[in-house]
């Protein structure tokens, strides 16, 4: 049962309808009745929690990392949600209930700091070699940009991940991934300034099994 203390203009407190008014540090505000939690789920809101697991299962291992590489772009939300946010518009694939990430399209990494040049990723025992061409000087590229090398295992939902191996002019880091041993893992390279503040939209540099 609803009030309305001070007639139909007046706050209101309780439900009418679908509307619910309520009260919050002295703010009067009316809201949606929540949906019964009971009520079955239709078709489209299934479909919409099958793409939102997908994409918080890739982008959460990598909490770490995006709070770094994602600074720009977490205005009025989390470093995180702007990851989400991006990936979730670009890099989700597949149909329902088989949607996966097209690791190629997602960006763990996200800036207009240019990237180095031929970067790649190559595999020895259980060390991930990450290699590119030094590029300073070029936009914004500085020869004191850090490299932020990462893998991801999906198997796993984990991330290892440095954002110290190497300056760009080194041209060249090593990330070890002894963790993932029998797994395969998804790998990036990027680079951020040396104060933080920018950072560069990554690369995938590919697939690779450690052994």
């Amino acid at each position: 049962m609803a009030r309305i203390p001070k007639g139909i203009l007046g706050p209101l407190s309780g439900s009418v309808g679908t509307v619910v008014g309520a009260s919050w540090k002295g703010i009067n505000y009316i809201r949606s009745k929540p949906i019964d939690a009971k009520r079955e789920s239709t078709v489209d809101q299934l479909d919409h929690q099958l793409k939102f697991s997908t994409v918080v299962g890739f982008v959460q291992p990598l909490t770490a990392v995006v709070e770094i590489t994602y600074k720009k772009y977490a205005v009025g939300m989390s470093e995180y949600n702007a990851a989400f946010s991006y990936n979730y518009a670009n890099a989700l694939a597949g149909v329902t209930p088989d949607y996966t990430i097209d690791y190629a399209k997602a960006l763990v990494s996200r800036g207009d700091l240019p990237n180095a040049v031929n970067m790649k990723a190559s595999i020895t025992g259980t060390d991930i070699f990450f290699t590119w061409e030094d590029n300073s000087g070029v936009g914004k590229a500085a020869t004191t940009d850090m490299s932020v090398i990462v893998a991801y295992c999906p198997e796993l939902s984990q991330t290892l991940f440095s954002n110290l191996a190497a300056t760009r002019s080194a041209g060249a880091a090593t990330l070890k991934v002894a963790d993932f041993v029998d797994r395969t893992v998804q790998t990036w390279l990027s680079f951020v300034s040396k104060d933080g503040k920018e950072a560069s939209n990554s690369f995938y540099t590919g697939e690779l099994v450690v052994k």
